[in-house]
């Protein structure tokens, strides 16, 4: 076949380019800026009003260059009308690289050639061959020859978007110390992924595609189910590879919704710790809804409420530790009264008025009066990194009614700061070994967490204490290891094994891979007192979009999805 530049075949069946020499055996077309003719299949159109704005065309069986280094397909960029799904059809463009998709562009002529036969899917499979990028497959028609597996759906309701693998992905410094490895980790991750498309470039895409009518159905979709029937354009678009599905995929649910934790009958105190997602119940008392963060109105956070409260009252927990509460006091109007009232007439909170920092947020204690008695006034720890704009540890003794000899436990609940960047300089700044923004800060702030509680008196009869919250940290971050150092023992850890592909006990979700940022961790002392501790995987694996901000109705009493957290419990028998 020739190359043509400058000049146009206009009849079908005339010479014209083979799409393999346009596309060549490297990362970009070694024919970028000519003008060329090619012929060949549509696969897939995508000039709809929202989609890609033009059409996937391929070489027909038969005509390819059996070389399997090359693509044998293109995307063709345009607004012309002509031509349908499985239609021969001849074009003429310029040869582009966009964001490192091949394609056409600046169409000068489409020519009808007839119906043809759409060429056979190439199969397909995760992870990719020797780890390289499948390039030689790039706009052809694919099939997966096995289910894979969703991992992600962050994106689901803003593109349209699911983030599949062949299996469940752990968030490398979960597993691994940070530096080269988890690195190295990371990068394999990345690259043995498929995102599910709705080939579509709309953001918020409304209707949402599948399953959302499944989601709205109550019908639970979540992340690590398997996912087959996957055909269609293997497609490159902003960084990553997608298959743009020529017809909707089935679904095989790995497992059901897990059911909250039993509380065995050695059980004398329950804790229930929980990041819940920006509570805030809205200022004045004008009726108008206004917070800065969490639900924008007032029916949003009805939802957000009983979700909240179906998922604690399901845990049977004795005392909650709550991170991410509205810092707005503890009077009759503020976030932490509309909670402990919305749990029962059972529930009252800790207080500690003017000591609970200047972030926005704040963490929080709460607890059952009939079952369990504060001792002694609660503490925060207000000094070096947890002053001006942090947040400030709480700390309060518990003791579990009934007998007076009933041993008395510590309650630590902090919150550490994010791993987001903003206003990160120095050795704040992401240092690329997997932790994220701020590692140092956390780093300080868990050294200054456990020399505080070095110093904190012990009454008579004390069992030892207990770190619960969020530390924003993954298992083998700085933050955790200056914490086992100290002498603090990862409770879940100790009950439930992680390992790659294998990490059941985790407590959060991001950009597809899972891991913990929610903790409970004993001190020497506490150990010989724990009966058991674990995450109810309830919310990390639902999706955004049935959330109390998301655009898909589900019921609002259930605990699904009731934060992005997952919430952690740990039983004592004191």
């Amino acid at each position: 076949m020739l190359a043509v530049s400058g000049k146009v075949w206009a009849s079908c069946g005339d010479d014209a380019l083979g799409m393999s020499e346009i596309q060549g055996q490297g990362h970009s077309s070694p024919l970028v800026g000519q003008t060329v003719t090619v012929e060949g299949i549509i696969t897939l159109d995508s000039r709809a009003p929202g989609g890609w704005g033009g059409f996937y065309l391929q070489q027909a069986d038969g005509e390819t260059d059996a070389d399997p280094r090359t693509s044998e397909a293109l995307f063709i960029y345009t607004r012309r009308a002509a031509g349908s799904v499985g239609m021969r059809v001849r074009v003429t463009g310029r040869v582009k690289e966009y964001h490192d998709l091949t394609e056409l562009t600046r169409v000068s002529a489409i020519t009808l050639c007839g119906s043809g036969q759409l060429p056979a899917p190439i199969p397909v499979q995760l992870p990719w061959p020797d780890q390289q990028p499948p390039e030689h497959l790039e706009n052809m028609r694919v099939a997966l020859s096995r289910p894979l597996t969703l991992i992600g759906h962050y994106s689901f309701a803003r593109f349209g978007e699911l983030v599949l693998a062949d299996q469940q992905q752990v968030v490398p410094t979960e597993l691994l110390a940070p530096g080269q490895a988890a690195q190295n980790l990371a990068h394999k991750q990345a690259l043995n992924r498929l995102r599910l498309d709705d080939n579509r470039s709309t953001r918020n895409p409304d209707p949402l595609p599948w399953p959302a009518t499944r989601l709205a159905g109550g019908v639970p979709v979540r992340a690590g189910d398997l996912i087959s029937g996957l055909s269609g354009i293997l497609d490159y678009r902003f960084g990553h590879w997608r298959l743009q599905p020529a017809s909707e995929p089935d679904l095989y649910r790995h497992g059901p919704r897990p059911q909250a934790p039993v509380r065995s009958a050695t059980t004398t105190l329950r804790v229930a710790t929980l990041n819940l997602g920006n509570f805030f119940n809205g200022e004045g008392r004008d009726g108008h809804f206004r917070t800065s963060r969490g639900a924008r109105n007032r029916q949003e956070f009805a939802i957000q409420v009983s979700r909240v409260v179906a998922a604690l009252s399901a845990m049977d927990a004795d005392v909650i530790a709550a991170a991410e509460l509205e810092n707005d006091g503890y009077g009759s109007d503020s976030a932490i009264a509309e909670l402990a009232k919305a749990l029962g007439p059972h529930w009252r909170f800790v207080a500690t008025p003017g000591g609970a920092g200047t972030d926005a947020i704040r963490t929080d204690l709460l607890y059952r009066e009939d079952r369990v008695r504060t001792v002694g006034s609660p503490l925060r720890l207000t000094g070096g990194t947890f002053g001006q704009g942090s947040r400030p540890p709480v700390a309060q003794l518990f003791q579990p009614l009934g007998d007076q000899h009933r041993r008395i436990v510590r309650i630590v609940v902090p919150h550490l700061k994010s791993k987001a960047c903003g206003g990160a300089t120095g050795a704040d700044k992401d240092q690329r070994d997997g932790q994220g923004c701020f590692a140092r800060h956390r780093s300080d702030a868990a050294d200054e967490l456990a020399g505080w509680l070095d110093s904190l008196s012990e009454p008579g009869n004390f069992a030892g204490t207990l770190v619960t919250g969020d530390l924003n940290s993954y298992a083998r971050e700085w933050p955790l290891q200056r914490l086992e150092q100290a002498g603090l023992t990862n409770l879940i850890r100790t009950h439930h094994d992680c390992k790659p592909g294998d990490c059941p006990q985790t407590t959060f979700r991001y950009q597809g891979r899972k891991g913990s940022l929610d903790y409970s961790l004993g001190s020497a002392q506490l150990l010989g007192y724990v009966v058991d501790a674990g995450a109810w995987q309830i919310n990390a694996a639902e999706f955004p979009a049935i959330g109390y901000r998301g655009p898909l109705s589900a019921p609002a009493d259930e605990p699904w999805r009731s934060s992005d957290h997952d919430p952690v419990y740990t039983d004592l028998a004191l």
